[in-house]
C-alpha cells in the first residue's frame, strides 16, 4: 500500500486551485439505461484487483450486452492523488465511475467531500459481508463501500527452510512475538536465512500488531493515541528486538520486499492474505509454502489475527448511470458465488462476502501450499479480526510513526521519538 506524504499533498491542493481557476463544472446529461453503456473503473495491481474487476465485468455482460466495463490500471498512490485533485477543485467530469479504495482512506475522503461518492445502501445489498469490513466505509449510518479483498493476516512460511532449522510449521501457531523472535534465531542460526523481511520506511508490520490487540493510533474519542500507548510501546519493542537480532532484513521500497519472498532471502513473511497472489508468482517454489496465524503481542487483549490492507469498490456522484453500476456491483462482487470461484483459484482473491466461503472452492488443497487448505484457513482468521476504527489522519499518523521507527531503529529512545511523533500529528490535527 502506497501513501501521500505531506509534500505530495501541499502539491495536490495546489493543483486542486490551479484546477479550480480554470475548469468548468461536470455537467450530467440523462442517458438511455438501453443503450450502449460504457462504464470505467480505476484500480490498481493487474494480477489481483484488475483482473477481479474484469471477471466482474464477463458476467455482468451476460445479461446485460449493452453495458461494457472499462478497467484502467491505476496505482494507488496516482488514483488517491487524482481523485482528490479533481474534487477539490470541483472537476469530476475526468473521474470514472467507480474506483477501488484502498479500506484505511475511505473515511477521510468520503467525510472531506461528502458530495463526491454515493451511498449504496438500498443499491447494494451489504448485509452478507464481513461486518469488519462494511464498518470501515460507514459513515453516519451510510455504507459508501462494497467491500472486496480480505486483508486478514497470516504468517507465511518456507516449510523447506524452517524444516531445515529442525523445526516444524506447527511451531508458528499460537505464538508470541517474542517467540517469534526465538524461533528466527534458530532459523538464522541453522540455515543463514533472515526469517522476515518488510520495507524500512514503512509501519506495516507494526500496525499489523497494533490491530491484533485492538488498538490505533486514535483512541475511542478520536484523539491521537502515540506518545502514551502502551501497545504501540510493545509493538515497537518487538520490532527492535527483530532488528537487534538480525532476523528481519529491511528493503528499500516494495519491489525488493517482494524479491525477498521470490528469491529465498527470507523463510517467512507476515502480511495480508493478498500476499499469496505475489508469493505464488514464483513457481519454483510451489509446493514449499504453508500457512500459520500471526503472532500475538503479550499484552492485555492481545490475539493471534489481524489485517493489513484491504479495499472496496466506492461510486462515484459523478456517474451517469448510478442504477447501472449499483446493480453491477449488486449482482456481482454483492450476489455471485461464481465470480469468487474464478477469482480465487486463479489470483488468490479471497472474498469477504460471506455466502462465497460456503463455496466448495475455499476447501480445495492448494499445491503451492503444500496441500494445505488455506483458504479454509484464512477465512476462519478472518472471523477473528479485531475490529478498529483507522480515524480521518490515519495516513497521517502512519507517516509520523514511521519516521519515528527509523529514529527508534536508529538509537532515538522510544519515548523522545513517539512524543515526537504525537506532536507532529496533533499539529496536523489542529490545522485542518
Amino acid at each position: 500500500m502506497k501513501r501521500l506524504s505531506l509534500a505530495a499533498a501541499v502539491l495536490l491542493v495546489s493543483s486542486a486551485l490551479l484546477l479550480a481557476g480554470c475548469s468548468k463544472k461536470n455537467t450530467a446529461v440523462a442517458a438511455d439505461p438501453n443503450g450502449p453503456i460504457t462504464l470505467t473503473v480505476w484500480c490498481w495491481d493487474p494480477t489481483f484487483n484488475v483482473y477481479a474487476m474484469n471477471e466482474a465485468a464477463k458476467i455482468y455482460k451476460a445479461s446485460h450486452p449493452n453495458v461494457t466495463v472499462n478497467v484502467v490500471e491505476t496505482a494507488w498512490a496516482d488514483l488517491q492523488q487524482k481523485l482528490l485533485t479533481a474534487l477539490s477543485a470541483n472537476q469530476t467530469s475526468s473521474l470514472p465511475d467507480i474506483v477501488l479504495m484502498q479500506d484505511n482512506a475511505i473515511q477521510k475522503n468520503v467525510t472531506t467531500y461528502p458530495k463526491g461518492f454515493l451511498p449504496v445502501n438500498g443499491k447494494v445489498d451489504v448485509s452478507q459481508f464481513a461486518q469488519y469490513k462494511v464498518d470501515v466505509a460507514t459513515i453516519n449510518g451510510q455504507s459508501y463501500g462494497v467491500p472486496f479483498d480480505n486483508g486478514a493476516s497470516g504468517t507465511f512460511l518456507r516449510r523447506d527452510i524452517v524444516e531445515q532449522a529442525g523445526l516444524q510449521v506447527s511451531d508458528f501457531n499460537d505464538i508470541t512475538w517474542e517467540r517469534f523472535i526465538e524461533l528466527g534465531k534458530i532459523v538464522k542460526q541453522k540455515t543463514g536465512v533472515a526469517m522476515i523481511s518488510a520495507v524500512g520506511n514503512e509501519n506495516d508490520i507494526i500496525a499489523l500488531m497494533m490491530q491484533s490487540a485492538g488498538t490505533w493510533f486514535f483512541d475511542a474519542e478520536g484523539k491521537v493515541n502515540i506518545a502514551n500507548n502502551t501497545v504501540l510501546k510493545e509493538a515497537v519493542k518487538q520490532y527492535k528486538a527483530m532488528v537487534d537480532a538480525g532476523i528481519i532484513l529491511l528493503v528499500t521500497d516494495w519491489n525488493a520486499y517482494i524479491a525477498s519472498l521470490n528469491n529465498g532471502s527470507v523463510a517467512s513473511t507476515i502480511n495480508g492474505c493478498w500476499i499469496v497472489g505475489s508469493i505464488s508468482a514464483e513457481a519454483s517454489q510451489s509446493g514449499k509454502w504453508a500457512v500459520a496465524n500471526t503472532p500475538k503481542l503479550n499484552v492485555p487483549g492481545g490475539i493471534n489475527y489481524s489485517s493489513v490492507g484491504g479495499s472496496s469498490w466506492v461510486v462515484l456522484a459523478n456517474t451517469k448511470y448510478p442504477d447501472v453500476v449499483m446493480d453491477l456491483l449488486n449482482t456481482t462482487f454483492a450476489g455471485s458465488v461464481p465470480l469468487y470461484e474464478t477469482i480465487l483459484p486463479s489470483s488468490g482473491a479471497i472474498s469477504t462476502w460471506l455466502p462465497a466461503s460456503k463455496s466448495a472452492t475455499y476447501g480445495q488443497p492448494n499445491a503451492f501450499f503444500g496441500g494445505q487448505k488455506i483458504y479454509e484457513d484464512i477465512v476462519a482468521y478472518a472471523g477473528n479480526v479485531p475490529q478498529i476504527k483507522y480515524g480521518l489522519f490515519n495516513y497521517e499518523a502512519r507517516d509520523a510513526v514511521s519516521r519515528a521507527l527509523a529514529d527508534i531503529v536508529g538509537g532515538t529512545p522510544v519515548d523522545t521519538a513517539l512524543a515526537t511523533a504525537q506532536k507532529n500529528v496533533e499539529f496536523l490535527v489542529a490545522g485542518q
